[in-house]
């Protein structure tokens, strides 16, 4: 049997606010805006080459805005995702290397597969990684 994760779920204060951030600043697509009543609004979202979605969560989810920490993109080349993300607008980190059980800054053409990462966060500070994975077979 698989087991696939379609949809995480971002806890925010602010769904005008987060869709603009999301789909304009960090470039997710668009796939459900449908309001169901003046209380609840359905909002999903799709990285671009992601099988998994996120869900934008006002009322729907027993989480404060701002409380995730950890859900990682990932990509194949994170000094392009980092140029990207900052031409875009997003404030994003230097990039990082995991070494030795702790994050420090990368070096000048050091080799950033499965080690290199960007944080950025959202508007509520929901934080974000995004880590350079080369492509799997």
């Amino acid at each position: 049997m698989d087991w696939k994760i379609e949809v995480v779920t971002i806890p925010v204060s602010d769904i005008g606010r987060a869709i603009e951030f999301y789909a304009d600043k960090v470039g997710f697509a668009l796939d459900i805006d449908f309001r169901v009543d003046d209380e609840l609004r359905l909002v999903q979202l799709t990285p671009p080459g992601s099988a998994c979605s996120i869900h934008l969560g006002t009322s729907t989810v027993d989480m404060a805005p701002g409380s995730i920490d950890g859900v990682f993109l990932v990509v194949p080349d994170v000094r392009a995702a980092r140029a990207e993300l900052a031409g875009r607008g997003v404030d994003v980190g230097e990039i990082q290397v995991f070494d030795a059980g702790s994050y420090r800054t990368a070096r000048e053409g050091e080799d950033l597969d499965n080690v290199g990462c960007v944080f950025f966060r959202d508007p509520d500070g929901n934080r974000w990684c995004v880590q350079q994975i080369p492509p799997r077979d």
